[in-house]
């Protein structure tokens, strides 16, 4: 029972870090520091990435109609959008440099960066991102104000912003590409979206990834603990995403920035100390 309250927290720490630009690895990383589950090593580090489908399943049904290139208007024969096939097309496009990476040097990575001080570090420096891209863009219009209006250009340049992510734990994946198309001259709600639509693949990928590596021989603690973790990280972001979308639309993502400084200073500090492993 105390396993599954564990997983419940890390449930309720993966929504909501997951979808806004604070880094949801980080925070997983520093909650594994004080609390941890009673698992083998491999279990966890599968765990911390596979919780995420139940995150991307909030994406899938909120955005179902922004997505689905397949609309049943008439019951005899579907009609298929080529805007939202074009969609795909570019999302495709942005992943291709992150899941080179990510096949390629998966381990590697692991090893170098999946620790605390990267991940503070990391926090820190896209925190300063996020605070100086949106001083600079005060006052300016966005350049692209619509899906439709991403070229495949611009798709494969966010997509550059996300491989950094992908690279070093604790950028967070949403707030690289988040920072990258409003370098770009994204509008902040087609940023949100399309970091959103990006994950779909990413985090399917990835969660596949690490589940061929771990293999489908699971005690039954181990599918409790996968299974509640992703059905909490469902619900959880279905609120959260809804309202990133809605704060968005009156403010920026400067307080995002503020966090992570000050967060990213905290685990420094309890690296420095001993408190947590850095």
């Amino acid at each position: 029972m105390v396993e599954l309250l564990k997983a419940i927290l890390f449930g309720i720490v993966e929504g909501i870090t997951e979808w806004l630009p604070v880094s949801s690895t980080g925070h997983m990383i520093i909650l594994d520091e004080f609390i941890r589950l009673d698992c083998t090593p491999e279990f966890l580090e599968m765990f911390l990435v596979v919780i995420q489908l139940g995150a991307i399943l909030a994406v899938v049904i909120l955005f179902w109609n922004k997505i689905f290139p397949f609309q049943f208007r008439d019951k005899s024969k579907p009609v298929i959008e080529m805007a939202k096939i074009m969609l795909w097309l570019k999302i495709v496009v942005a992943c291709i440099p992150a899941a080179i990476v990510g096949v390629l040097f998966d381990d590697v990575l692991d090893a170098l960066f999946y620790h605390a001080m990267p991940v503070a570090l990391a926090l820190i420096i896209f925190g300063v991102a996020f605070i100086v891209v949106e001083r600079r863009n005060k006052g300016k219009k966005a350049r692209v104000k619509t899906l439709d209006d991403i070229t495949f250009q611009t798709a494969f340049l966010i997509g550059v912003f996300q491989l950094i992510a992908a690279v070093f734990p604790g950028t967070s994946r949403s707030g690289a590409t988040i920072v990258g198309a409003l370098l770009i001259g994204v509008s902040r709600s087609v940023a949100a979206e399309f970091t959103f639509f990006l994950a779909i693949p990413v985090m399917f990928g990835a969660s596949l990834l690490k589940l061929v590596k771990f293999g489908l021989s699971f005690t039954a603690m181990e599918a409790g603990i996968l299974i509640i973790g992703m059905l909490v990280s469902f619900f959880v972001s279905v609120f959260v995403i809804r309202f990133l979308m809605d704060y968005i639309k009156r403010h920026d993502f400067q307080i995002f920035g503020w966090y992570r400084i000050i967060l990213g200073a905290i685990v420094i500090i309890l690296g420095v100390t001993g408190v947590i492993t850095a």
